[in-house]
């Protein structure tokens, strides 16, 4: 298990991925659009801040208490999290359809049950998050403020 931990913190070293990771989520976020994975995972599709080119990356859905969530496993300053924040919410999320989306962020205090939750359902994501998924609610909240957090809402047209 520690090789596989150390193989997925090589990916993102530094909090980006690296070249093998690109080309890995390219991938994966074709695949996950296509709707051939579980439905807990999806392509984000979300417009470049910078470029204004629509950018499709690879996610995991947390469902806690009702409602869906995204987390950013590598904390505040992803690109993905950034270009959110910059389209102010406006995304789409495809697996075997698109679905128009406006993704919400939740204020650090409320993130703790979700992140748990995340973790639970995203393995791949427990190497970047310094807790255990069994881990008591206190460390998640501990840690809550460095990992964004984002309630999927239908679009409003």
């Amino acid at each position: 298990m520690r090789a596989y931990d150390d193989y997925l913190r090589w990916l993102y070293r530094g909090g980006h991925p690296n070249w093998f990771a690109r080309l890995q989520n390219r991938a994966s976020a074709w695949v996950f659009a296509a709707g051939i994975m579980p439905g807990r995972v999806a392509a984000l599709e979300v417009r470049g801040r910078r470029t204004g080119r629509v950018i499709s990356f690879p996610v995991v859905i947390a469902a806690c208490e009702g409602d869906r969530y995204l987390v950013a496993m590598l904390g505040n300053e992803v690109n993905w999290v950034l270009n959110v924040r910059a389209a102010h919410g406006a995304a789409v999320l495809a697996h075997g359809r698109r679905e128009r989306v406006r993704l919400e962020e939740v204020a650090a205090e409320q993130r703790a049950p979700v992140l748990r939750q995340y973790l639970r359902v995203a393995p791949g994501a427990r190497p970047h998050l310094p807790v255990a998924p069994a881990a008591p609610l206190a460390d998640f909240e501990r840690i809550s403020r460095d990992y964004p957090v984002f309630r999927i809402r239908p679009a409003v047209s």
